[in-house]
């Protein structure tokens, strides 16, 4: 199979023909249709995280058909059309007993403990616990742009931030993790302000929902300015961005017996920023994770998009080849473009 593959950290990938996957007992093989280019890949490239062995190929936000399965999978078969989370879990560990596979003890992660989707095909393992079916209604780049930033925002909307109607809620970067958050908690009733440096960006949270935004390059306290919108603070605020700036302006701007919520990942130099623990004592603040979402808890999702609550497709900026990741991967750092973008070509 043609996969896009590197062999160093932080040094250009290539397309490279190497052998096609072969399923576990318990997991699958795919033909990927559609895969979505983060953040979380390029911090990958960049030798962040611990979990990759080289060489690797990239990868964690995909859709496809099943092709191959193994013996002891019972519950799908070749040709079903599916997507996944980009956390998937053992199903045994005391984690998932608890139903909280997004936290497994031995989860697998496409892209990252494994080799990834930037390839015609991928191998997922524990296909039974962790594989999602795809109606017919979705398409395979917007199932594939669900896969990490859309459900790991819902989930820290729904389940982590449990925002209600008529909330405030402080979004901190607008990515594809931050505009997804936006359109999430608008879908609920909240009232969301949007924080960004680049208008283009800003304008865009506008049309899915954001009632207020700021440029926080054009404004002197960019705490402030929110709690004054909100007139005493945001009851939930998202870092989803990931850096010691965001992460503690979120934590600042919130009302008291607020939520923060960190979605972006911090990684390298940015590991153990400063947390206004003042405010957080003080003020009964609490601090919580988001780390993707369970694949028994898609339906949720799916019912708000078959409803007309939530249209991920809005947030696609661009579909590409697989040569072309080679060079959007590498700039990622960049912050440049508006929306997600998805390799549809192999």
């Amino acid at each position: 199979m043609r996969a896009a593959i590197y062999h160093e950290f932080a040094k250009p990938l290539i397309i490279k023909n190497v052998p096609d996957p072969t399923p576990t007992k318990h997991g699958v093989v795919l033909k990927v249709k559609a895969t979505g280019l983060c953040r979380s890949d390029w911090h990958g490239w960049m030798g962040h995280d611990s979990d990759i062995t080289l060489p690797h190929v990239p990868g964690h936000e995909l859709a496809g058909v099943i092709k191959a399965i193994g013996k002891d999978v019972v519950k799908w078969n070749i040709g079903d059309r599916v997507t996944l989370p980009f956390v998937c879990g053992c199903g045994t560990c005391p984690q998932c007993a608890s139903g909280n596979h997004q936290v497994c003890d031995n989860q697998f992660q496409p892209g990252f403990t494994h080799w990834g989707s930037f390839a015609e095909y991928v191998a997922i393992d524990y296909a039974d616990i962790n594989l999602v079916g795809l109606p017919d209604t979705i398409d395979y780049v917007t199932a594939a742009s669900l896969g990490c930033r859309f459900v790991t925002s819902f989930r820290a909307i729904v389940y982590q931030g449990n925002v209600s109607a008529g909330q405030w809620v402080a979004v901190h970067g607008c990515g594809g993790v931050g505009l997804s958050a936006i359109m999430i908690a608008n879908a609920l009733g909240a009232n969301v302000v949007a924080i960004d440096i680049r208008n283009e960006k800003l304008d865009f949270a506008r049309s899915i929902g954001a009632v207020a935004t700021i440029n926080a390059t054009k404004t002197e306290d960019v705490v402030k300015n929110i709690i004054d919108i909100t007139q005493g603070g945001a009851h939930v605020s998202i870092d989803a961005m990931g850096s010691p700036v965001t992460c503690f302006n979120s934590v600042a701007n919130l009302r008291k017996r607020g939520k923060h919520v960190q979605v972006g990942l911090m990684t390298a130099d940015h590991t153990h920023p400063v947390v206004p623990m003042d405010k957080v004592i003080a003020n009964e603040l609490e601090i919580l994770g988001s780390h993707g979402m369970q694949a028994h808890k898609y339906s949720v999702l799916m019912e708000m998009i078959h409803a007309g609550k939530l249209f991920p497709e809005k947030l696609i900026g661009k579909t590409i080849n697989l040569e072309e990741s080679l060079k959007e991967l590498a700039d990622m750092n960049s912050f440049s473009g508006t929306g997600v973008t998805v390799i549809n070509k192999f």
